[in-house]
């Protein structure tokens, strides 16, 4: 008789369909456990990464969002020396704030925080204002500048090729 060839054996499938239906699950439920975990963990370091964050530290909050738009201020200072030629820049301080639309300056004059003077001047210059602090505490006075509108430094985080803001965000009215 003719030696034959054993016939190989199949070995058993190590991933069979329950076990790949048991590691899709695993993967499922561990991305919906992670979301969650990043979507309400807060840190006490004051990280910002949403517009939801910046709007609930505004000042005066219900007001900031009614009438303007909350913002991130910068306060800095720059010296310039001419002799020797130098530049120096104080350190930044970030605080939360509020830029109120021109056609809603009536709510800064019926808390008398602005004068009509005061918003005449702002408007002949086309500007706007913008503040700091909180406009309903009378011990802490808020600050409030007459601000303008730059387009000078293009924002680098929208889209260059055109298919970047909405068009209403162009003028902040």
């Amino acid at each position: 008789m003719p030696d034959r060839e054993p016939t190989p054996t199949k070995p058993a499938s190590v991933l069979n369909s329950a076990t790949i239906a048991i590691l899709i699950a695993v993967f499922v439920v561990g991305v919906f456990i992670g979301t969650s975990f990043s979507a309400v963990s807060t840190t006490s370091q004051g990280t910002i990464s949403t517009r939801y964050d910046i709007d609930q530290k505004a000042p005066s909050p219900e007001i900031c969002l009614q009438y303007g738009a909350s913002a991130i201020t910068v306060d800095i200072r720059a010296f310039m020396t001419f002799s020797p030629f130098n530049a120096y820049i104080s350190q930044p301080r970030m605080q939360p704030g509020c830029v109120i639309r021109s056609s809603n300056w009536g709510v800064l004059q019926g808390k008398n925080l602005i004068t009509s003077q005061q918003a005449n001047e702002c408007k002949n210059r086309m500007n706007t204002f913008g503040f700091t602090g909180n406009l309903d505490n009378a011990e802490n006075k808020p600050k409030i500048d007459c601000i303008y509108q730059t387009d000078a430094a293009r924002n680098l985080f929208l889209d260059q090729t055109g298919g970047g803001a909405p068009s209403d965000l162009d003028n902040f009215r």
